[in-house]
């Protein structure tokens, strides 16, 4: 059994020479937002969602990424409403938010 129902990587890898990261596409802002709203909605600590940093998750063109486990479900974003949306659809009622998935 896994000690989070949903652990979320963020992207936050920062590349040199003007490449393509998720960090130049508010990658940062996005994890900021859903770590303080899982948290104010009372769904992170231990059985429940955790939301993590990571390094270059090697997909940059389709960022800025996440992947929720253990379903393993990669999303993009583009703001705010996204993020809720994925809190309220895949966090708290299991459903994946389609439109953000990447393949």
């Amino acid at each position: 059994m896994s000690h989070f129902q949903h652990h979320v990587f963020f992207c936050l890898n920062q590349r040199e020479a003007g490449a393509a990261c998720c960090m130049d596409k508010g990658a940062e802002d996005a994890f900021d937002y859903m770590k303080a709203r899982v948290k104010s909605l009372g769904l992170s600590g231990e059985s429940q969602v955790r939301i993590n940093r990571a390094g270059c998750l090697d997909r940059c063109d389709a960022g800025p990424l996440m992947v929720i486990y253990p379903q393993a479900i990669w999303y993009s974003f583009i703001d705010n409403d996204d993020i809720d949306e994925i809190i309220a659809s895949h966090l708290m009622q299991g459903k994946v938010v389609q439109r953000l998935v990447v393949d």
